[in-house]
């Protein structure tokens, strides 16, 4: 045994690798029955397998450029980090994008940018940006709502996301005074610490459904009765990323808490259809609209990708001659995400944003119905220019989801539908999620939605407005083609948007209806100049520490 272990010692480093090397190759050539590759070539094709397995670290970290990863590249990802951590999220020497690009936005400013009066509520809060609307007023619901923020949380379900970046996310929108939408998934105590809350209702009523499956009213009016802050109640028809799509949960995801929260067995695969049960064609939705509505007191409205027009146009007929129908709707662009789809769904299925959300508001334009609809856009969008762009469409809020993700640490991983997210956002493994500090990365939600509010609303202004509600489709230009290189957003879809009743910011301040009551502390966040300066002046400074 000794003679044994010293000839295995005087084996050298490089002799185990040659070992190593025949022991692959024997594996491969005699006992692989499934990779051509491993087998003709047993060394070299494993070199490769491994490689392939990594290609796409290498390419994010090493080979891409800035601007060319998809679907949020290197600069859009180095804002979104930058701004959450409050830190420097300027750029030096000029763009380094491709302005003469198809799509490529242009924003018209004003040769006099808008000023602002001494007293005016923005040198106080510099991120305050109210939605121009209310929600449920034309209905007269009981319980209008007037979201504080512009943007907000698009809907991830507790189980798509793990409970950790819940209910970092859910802090973070209390501190930026955003709502925070439950998904379909059910509300869960993560939902639960002070951010104003959007509860989602899909196809298959998950956390208000009855034994068989189907909606249970008393089961939501229940739920709205012990939840104040559930402040609008959102019906999903379908989402961009796998509209017309149900999916599975499998059993082996299904813990007691989700099975608690969304009201089904533990053991057993929960399918979501396709297609809702409560209803089966638009007057039965609008019924259902005013069912829920009359019986919580809540804005009710409905989210939807866009591909066909022949039912919007129904709806927005009945809305117009009855005077009921959805106080919100939510327009999903199809380059949209979701934490698993089929790439046929994702990639080909339903309009992207600018097209679906121009389609649309030109049918509800034309039945003079705007006023009564707040409408919600989300599909990238979470970037001031994007933004500014889409309320000129006819936007009146920004709704985002990746884009949130990446501000508590994403990192593009994409591999949400694996369960395997390494900074354990996406997956309900334990250990991956156990590394979120809820703390620090609450913090970095206020800061991404902050620093957000404060740059659209610089835009706004060097355009001459007061409201970013104000900016209009002759006001932002878009790259076509080489023949019509620049045209306005009114002539490229030939529509101009509603005006929107607008008096004031101090309106928005002083109204009854205005989300956001728990809004912690009004944010100092810190220039790109110097790390020591705010946006306050130092003789009007008013911050206050968040205790909580």
């Amino acid at each position: 045994m000794d003679e044994f272990l010293d000839f295995l010692g005087s084996i050298s480093w490089w002799g185990w690798i040659l070992i190593f090397l025949v022991l692959v190759a024997i594996k491969d050539i005699f006992f692989n029955k499934t990779h051509i590759i491993k087998h003709n070539f047993p060394v070299v094709g494993n070199l490769r397998y491994l490689l392939e397995s990594i290609g796409p670290e290498l390419r994010q970290y090493i080979v891409a450029s800035n601007r060319e990863e998809l679907p949020f590249n290197r600069g859009e990802r180095g804002w979104i980090y930058a701004s959450s951590k409050n830190e420097n999220n300027y750029e030096g020497f000029g763009t380094d994008r491709d302005i003469y690009g198809n799509h490529y936005i242009f924003v018209n400013n004003a040769m006099m940018p808008y000023r602002l009066e001494k007293n005016h509520h923005n040198h106080k809060d510099p991120n305050f940006i109210a939605c121009a609307k209310v929600m449920g007023l034309y209905h007269q619901r009981r319980r209008p709502f007037r979201p504080a923020s512009i943007i907000n949380v698009s809907a991830m379900s507790f189980g798509s996301l793990s409970a950790r970046a819940i209910e970092s996310l859910n802090r973070g929108c209390k501190k930026a005074a955003a709502f925070h939408n439950t998904g379909e998934g059910g509300i869960s105590s993560y939902h639960k610490k002070g951010a104003d809350v959007v509860y989602q209702i899909g196809t298959a009523y998950f956390g208000v459904r009855d034994d068989d499956g189907n909606f249970c009213l008393e089961k939501l009016v229940a739920l709205v009765d012990e939840n104040p802050q559930i402040r609008a109640i959102e019906i999903k028809l379908s989402q961009g990323a796998k509209p017309g799509k149900g999916g599975v949960l499998p059993a082996s995801k299904i813990t007691p808490e989700i099975a608690e929260i969304r009201h089904i067995p533990v053991g057993k695969d929960v399918l979501s259809p396709p297609n809702h049960t409560a209803f089966g064609n638009t007057e039965e939705l609008i019924d259902f609209i005013e069912e829920i509505a009359e019986a919580t007191g809540l804005p009710v409205g409905i989210k939807s990708a866009v591909g066909q027009l022949k039912q919007w146009e129904e709806l927005a007929d009945i809305m117009q001659e009855t005077g009921t129908g959805p106080d919100f709707i939510s327009i999903d662009g199809g380059e949209g995400g979701t934490g698993a789809a089929p790439p046929s769904f994702a990639d080909h299925v339903s309009l992207p944003f600018i097209y679906a959300f121009s389609e649309v508001y030109k049918v509800f334009l034309k039945q003079g119905i705007t006023d009564r609809i707040v409408f919600i856009a989300s599909g990238k969008l979470g970037f001031p220019a994007k933004a500014a762009m889409a309320m000129a469409l006819g936007a009146d809020c920004i709704s985002v989801a990746r884009e949130a993700m990446l501000s508590i640490g994403c990192i593009q991983a994409q591999v949400c539908h694996n369960n395997t997210c390494p900074s354990g956002v996406a997956t309900q493994n334990k250990w991956l999620q156990s590394g979120i500090n809820i703390k620090d990365k609450s913090e970095r939600v206020n800061y991404y939605f902050t620093k957000f509010r404060k740059e659209l609303l610089e835009i706004t202004h060097a355009c001459g407005y007061e409201h970013p509600c104000q900016i209009n489709m002759s006001d932002v230009q878009i790259n076509l083609s080489d023949k019509t290189l620049v045209a306005t957003l009114e002539d490229t879809f030939c529509y101009q948007k509603a005006k929107v009743e607008f008096t004031s910011v101090q309106e928005h301040v002083d109204s009854p209806y205005l989300g956001g009551k728990e809004k912690s502390k009004e944010v100092t966040t810190k220039e790109a100049e110097t790390e020591k300066t705010s946006v306050y002046d130092k003789n009007d400074r008013t911050k206050t520490e968040d205790k909580s």
